[in-house]
């Protein structure tokens, strides 16, 4: 077994937030290479934004941020997303020179006897005195459990399966969820099936234009909650739907009608106390994801309730461990500004002899 590797910093996933503190580990002096490193699951660049459906482009997609330093200047924006975000974050890993090592995945995350963190992985084990988790969520997706879910005799997904309309042509779908995928998918499903859509709460519509005021106030709210020790909701959640042109035009043709979430599963479809019901050849959950943090679990810093307290970026029982994707900057609003903070509290947490470049 080959011996550790030292470094002062090890940044977890290379998404947009793990590339965004990445630039500014090197900005504040850390060597890449030496001084930091980022080991990211994926065989590619383009974090979780390579994995999302064909038929996701940039029009229908939630704004996608610039990550610091480099224009996302797209030639269209009716290229697919899957294609046009990770082309853009292979060049910003080029550009910048950052030192990602891939395939590389983590399983653990532990205290060494010297005090440092010790990052197992498939490709061997590294040895920290900082570190960045910018894992994300995408490989954690959530679905919940209602009655009778293991009687349905139609398909079952999530938006992660999720390739294209066509395969449900003709068919009656059911969506369920009140975030923006849920809203997207709708628009590409319902004109070749039938579609219902149910959601927890009714849906809160964003008109007007969504700028960088309204997305540092969705992020505080989120900060507020994590700070708390209570359980962060999604960013995304915090803002509303956005009614861009198409999906007015999705309102307007009554496809966006939403109806409360069904009581139980049928075999042949959904149902409500009241006596209501759907029949269904499908259910689509667009119902969120969890956070990826398995592999810090041997640090033990989650509450009761699952969630790790932070005080901006850093743990609070464990300031070494920045977090960023996580809570307030699971999204593309706060991703950016997270990754800095990260950087800058790393730099100062670990009073490196450092120079410090403009």
């Amino acid at each position: 077994m080959s011996s550790p590797r030292d470094v002062d910093v090890v940044v977890i996933g290379a998404g947009q937030a793990g590339l965004s503190a990445a630039y500014h580990l090197a900005r504040q002096g850390f060597a890449p290479g030496s001084g930091f490193v980022v080991l990211d699951a994926d065989a590619a660049p383009g974090g979780a934004w390579q994995h999302r459906w064909p038929s996701l482009t940039l029009a229908t997609t939630h704004r996608v941020h610039e990550l610091p330093g480099l224009p996302f200047a797209p030639a269209s924006e009716d290229l697919p997303a899957a294609e046009a975000v990770p082309a853009y974050f292979a060049g910003f890993e080029r550009r910048f020179a950052l030192p990602v090592r891939r395939p590389v995945r983590v399983s653990a995350v532990r205290r060494g006897d010297d005090g440092r963190f010790v990052v197992e992985s498939d490709r061997g084990t590294w040895r920290a005195r900082g570190l960045v988790n910018a894992t994300g969520t995408w490989t954690r997706p959530f679905v919940p459990h209602y009655p009778g879910q293991e009687t349905f005799r139609g398909r079952q997904l999530h938006t992660v399966g999720y390739r294209g309309a066509e395969e449900f042509a003709g068919l009656s779908v059911v969506v369920v969820g009140g975030g923006a995928s849920a809203v997207q998918l709708l628009g590409e499903i319902a004109p070749v099936a039938r579609t219902t859509w149910v959601t927890r709460r009714p849906p809160v519509w964003r008109e007007g234009p969504f700028g960088e005021e309204q997305g540092r106030e969705a992020v505080a709210r989120v900060e507020a909650a994590v700070r708390a020790g209570r359980m962060p909701g999604s960013v995304v959640g915090a803002t509303g739907l956005v009614v861009t042109p198409w999906v007015r035009r999705a309102l307007d043709d009554g496809v966006l009608t939403r109806l409360p979430v069904f009581d139980r599963i049928t075999p042949g479809g959904v149902a409500w106390d009241d006596g209501r019901s759907v029949a269904a050849d499908v259910i689509l959950w667009a119902t969120g994801f969890r956070a990826a943090v398995g592999h810090l679990a041997p640090l033990r810093l989650r509450t009761r309730d699952g969630v790790i307290r932070l005080d901006g970026t850093s743990a609070v029982d464990e300031p070494r461990l920045q977090l960023v994707g996580y809570g307030p900057s699971a999204s593309t609003i706060g991703a950016n500004r997270a990754g800095r903070t990260a950087a800058v509290t790393l730099r100062r947490l670990l009073a490196a002899d450092l120079p410090r470049t403009a």
